[in-house]
C-alpha cells in the first residue's frame, strides 16, 4: 500500500474505535440512571431515538455537500463535536430530575448524533474514495475496530459506572476521544474533489436500492431496539448488575467483530456473493431475535445462556449481511451512470448512513413501546419479523433478476485491479 493508503487506515481505524466506545457505554447502566431521574421505558427510547434522527439529517446533508465542506474538515470537526458531547453527557447526573434532565438528554444526544454523522459519513465516502477496487475488504477489516468499541464499551462502561459513579465514564471516553482530533489532523490525507450534478433522491427511484435500504433500515432498528431495553431486560429477568449486562453484549460485538473482514474479503473476491450474504445473513438475524426471548408463543422458557447465543447469532449475521450492502449500493449508483467520484460516494455515504439512523431511531423508540405495554419478547419478535420481511423481499428480488446480478458482476470484475495496478486512484 501506498502512504496515504497506510495512514488513511490508521486514521478510520481510530476513528471507528473512538467513535464507537463513546457511543456504545449508554447500554448497560443509563436506561437504569434515567428510570430515577423520572424518564419512563418509552422516554429512555425515544432518548436514544432522537440520536438517530439527528444522525439521519445530518448524514444526508453531508454526504450531500462533503466536497464543498471538505472530507478531513467534516471527520475532524465531527471528532471534535462528539468528544465535547460526551463530556457534557457526564455531567447531566448533576442536572434535577424530571423534564429539565430529559430535554438536556435530548438536546446533547442531538447534538452529539450530528458530529458522529460528519465523522462516519466522511469516513466510508474516503475509505471508498482511497480503496475503490477492494470497498467490502476493507470495510471489513475496519468493522474489528467498529467491534473492538462495541466489545470494550459496554463493559468498560459498567465497570467505571459500578466502581467510579456516573460521571467517570464519560468524562475518561470523551477526553480519548479529543485525543483523536490531533491525530487525525496530523495523519489524514487531505483529498480534493469537484461537486456533482447527480441527485440523491434519484438514487431511491431504484428498486433493489430501497430494497437494500430497507434492510440497513431493519438491522440498525434491531440494534437500537437492544441499545435501549437489553440491560433492563437482564436486570429484571436474570438479577444482574450493570457490568454483567456489559460483559453479555459481547456476545452481539465479539462475533460481528470476527467475521467483518473475512465477509469483506470473500465479497470483494466474488460479487456475485453479496446479495446471498445480504439474504441469509437478514434470515440468521430474524431468527436471532425470535429466540432471543424466545418469543412468547413458542412457551420456551427465558434463560441466560439463551440470550447469550442469540446475541451471537445477532452480531454474526449482521457481519454477514451489513459488510456487502455499502459496496452493493455503490455498484447500483455506477450502474446508473453516477460519476466514480467523492461526491457520488459521500451520497451512498449519506443514503446508507441515513437509513441506518432511520432504524437506529424506530428501534428504541417502536420498541420501548412494545416492551412497556407487552414485553421484551413480543417486542424482539416484532424486529424479527422486520429482518425476515427485508431477507425474503431481498430474496424475490435476486431470484426475479438473476440475469441483472451477473452483468454487476462481470462489471465488478473489469474494474478490479490486478497485480500491475496500483489500489490508490488519483
Amino acid at each position: 500500500m501506498t502512504r496515504q493508503q497506510i495512514l488513511t487506515l490508521i486514521s478510520m481505524a481510530s476513528v471507528n474505535f473512538s467513535s464507537m466506545i463513546c457511543y456504545s457505554i449508554l447500554g448497560p447502566f443509563f436506561p437504569n440512571e434515567a428510570l430515577k431521574k423520572g424518564a419512563s421505558q418509552t422516554v429512555i427510547g425515544l432518548i436514544f431515538g432522537c440520536y438517530a434522527v439527528a444522525n439521519l439529517i445530518g448524514s444526508l446533508v453531508m454526504g450531500k455537500y462533503i466536497v464543498q465542506i471538505g472530507a478531513k474538515f467534516m471527520l475532524v470537526m465531527g471528532l471534535f463535536v462528539s468528544s465535547g458531547c460526551t463530556i457534557m453527557f457526564g455531567l447531566l447526573d448533576r442536572v434535577p430530575s424530571g423534564a429539565l434532565f430529559i430535554s438536556m438528554c435530548f438536546i446533547v444526544r442531538s447534538i452529539d448524533a450530528l458530529g458522529f454523522a460528519a465523522a462516519m459519513t466522511s469516513t466510508f465516502a474516503l475509505t471508498a474514495k482511497i480503496f475503490p477496487n477492494n470497498v467490502a475488504t476493507v470495510l471489513g477489516s475496519l468493522e474489528v475496530f467498529t467491534g473492538l468499541g462495541l466489545i470494550l464499551g459496554p463493559p468498560l462502561g459498567g465497570w467505571f459506572y459500578q466502581s467510579f459513579g456516573y460521571e467517570v465514564p464519560f468524562m475518561l471516553l470523551g477526553c480519548f476521544l479529543l485525543i483523536m482530533v490531533p491525530f487525525n489532523i496530523y495523519i489524514l490525507p487531505s483529498i480534493e474533489a469537484d461537486p456533482s450534478t447527480d441527485s440523491l433522491l434519484s438514487l431511491l427511484r431504484q428498486g433493489k436500492i430501497i430494497l437494500i435500504c430497507y434492510t440497513v433500515f431493519t438491522l440498525s432498528g434491531g440494534l437500537g431496539f437492544l441499545d435501549a431495553t437489553l440491560s433492563l431486560f437482564a436486570i429484571e429477568k436474570f438479577n444482574l448488575s450493570a457490568g454483567y449486562v456489559g460483559l453479555i453484549l459481547l456476545g452481539l460485538s465479539l462475533p460481528y467483530c470476527l467475521a467483518s473482514p473475512l465477509i469483506g474479503y470473500i465479497t470483494d473476491k466474488y460479487p456475485s456473493t453479496r446479495p446471498w450474504f445480504v439474504v441469509s445473513g437478514g434470515a440468521a438475524t430474524a431468527f436471532g431475535f425470535f429466540m432471543l426471548g424466545p418469543v412468547p408463543f413458542l412457551h420456551i422458557p427465558s434463560q441466560l445462556w439463551l440470550l447469550i447465543l442469540m446475541l451471537g447469532v445477532i452480531g454474526l449475521s449482521l457481519g454477514i449481511s451489513a459488510i456487502p450492502m455499502f459496496p452493493e449500493i455503490i455498484s447500483c449508483a455506477y450502474e446508473q451512470g453516477y460519476e466514480e467520484g467523492l461526491s457520488t460516494l459521500g451520497m451512498v455515504s449519506g443514503l446508507f448512513g441515513a437509513f441506518w439512523s432511520l432504524g437506529m431511531f424506530y428501534g428504541p423508540t417502536v420498541g420501548g413501546l412494545i416492551t412497556q405495554h407487552l414485553s421484551f419478547e413480543w417486542a424482539a419478535a416484532v424486529q424479527g419479523g422486520l429482518a425476515f420481511l427485508g431477507a425474503s423481499l431481498l430474496a424475490v428480488y435476486y431470484l426475479c433478476h438473476p440475469q441483472q446480478q451477473q452483468q454487476q458482476s462481470v462489471r465488478t470484475d473489469s474494474r478490479a485491479s490486478d497485480e500491475h495496478t496500483p489500489l490508490l486512484t488519483e
